[in-house]
């Protein structure tokens, strides 16, 4: 299966998907403007970056059969007064539907932040999926907790599945939500679950929160790769790019920003396997 990949930051959609049981997945492309991501990206990967997504001419794409991305929630400005494509202008999630509107992929996965669906009493989410009805995909949608699938974090995500209409229609989800066993030792007297709630507009871990409780009373930061074992990635997956070693900053950074990998997987497997 053919997919491009949208605001792709270190690849956690594309390391799901190779982790999946998908035939012969191949990335036509994909689209990321941070520079530090993108180095990181690239060593773990080869493929085309084609770079800002509000530059991007979608009639020079070439076709792929799915559309994956978490794009970023900025206010909707007119959100819920007129409805549908117009509403979404001025934010990124238009140029999301641009390509798809161009392009027409059979299916589309979407994620983002839980406040996705209470952001302006619901008119934002209203918004985006009449969006997506207007350009011709039936959706389903599901709030996903990272904790249920195999790594200590609390980390609640809603992820949408579009399929073109008049194509097969997957079912996805519900996902089964009980907790699953911990399979990563993520740091040496783990004794909680870390909370890597939403804050301040962005999809990061918390900065007051790369903190864990090691015995009774010491208390020390998470490192770098701690938190990549919490995104269900490789040990130093964010360690170094194709210019060389990456600070813990942008180490930090950029793993609260991403998906989490086991989640992706699993709905990857639901999506291509029913």
């Amino acid at each position: 299966m053919k997919y491009l990949s949208l605001f792709s930051g270190i690849g956690g959609f594309e390391l799901g998907i190779q982790q999946a049981n998908m035939c012969q997945p191949k990335c036509v492309g994909y689209s990321e403007i941070d520079k530090y991501a993108i180095q990181v990206y690239n060593k773990q990967f080869n493929h085309k970056n084609y770079g800002d997504i509000t530059k991007i001419n979608a009639s020079t794409l070439p076709d792929f059969e799915l559309l994956i991305g978490g794009f970023p929630c900025q206010s909707f400005s007119i959100a819920g007064k007129r409805g549908g494509f117009n509403d979404t202008r001025g934010t990124l999630f238009f140029d999301v539907a641009r390509v798809l509107k161009e392009k027409q992929p059979r299916l589309c996965l979407l994620e983002n932040v839980k406040g996705l669906l209470s952001h302006e009493q619901g008119a934002t989410f209203r918004t985006i999926i009449s969006t997506l009805d207007e350009l011709g995909y039936d959706c389903q949608w599901q709030v996903l907790n990272s904790k249920n699938f195999g790594v200590p974090q609390n980390r609640e995500r809603v992820f949408i599945v579009g399929h073109l209409r008049g194509t097969s229609r997957p079912e996805v989800f519900p996902i089964g939500g009980a907790d699953r066993e911990d399979t990563r030792n993520v740091g040496e007297d783990l004794s909680y679950t870390i909370d890597a709630n939403y804050s301040k507009g962005t999809n990061t871990l918390e900065k007051g929160r790369r903190q864990l409780i090691k015995g009774d009373t010491a208390i020390r930061r998470l490192t770098p790769k701690e938190c990549e074992r919490l995104q269900g990635f490789p040990d130093d997956w964010t360690k170094e790019g194709m210019d060389g070693l990456i600070s813990d900053t942008q180490r930090y950074k950029m793993c609260g920003n991403s998906v989490t990998v086991p989640v992706i997987k699993e709905i990857i497997n639901k999506l291509i396997n029913y």
